[in-house]
């Protein structure tokens, strides 16, 4: 996979879709943000704790 976001890029996205209001559950996000989805996984254990790291820095 080409990793073409950063960490923080990955954060600022989630608060993004976060602040639109946009539904972040796993299955949602997987299939409407593909992108973000692998990008998160690459950076973050898990899609919840990627989500937790954008809500706390």
């Amino acid at each position: 996979m080409e990793v073409n976001m950063s960490s923080e890029e990955v954060i600022v996205e989630i608060r993004n879709l976060s602040a639109r209001g946009t539904n972040l559950n796993k299955k949602t996000v997987k299939k409407t943000h593909p992108q973000l989805m692998r990008h998160a996984l690459h950076y973050f254990p898990s899609w919840d704790d990627a989500i937790e790291r954008s809500m706390t820095s």
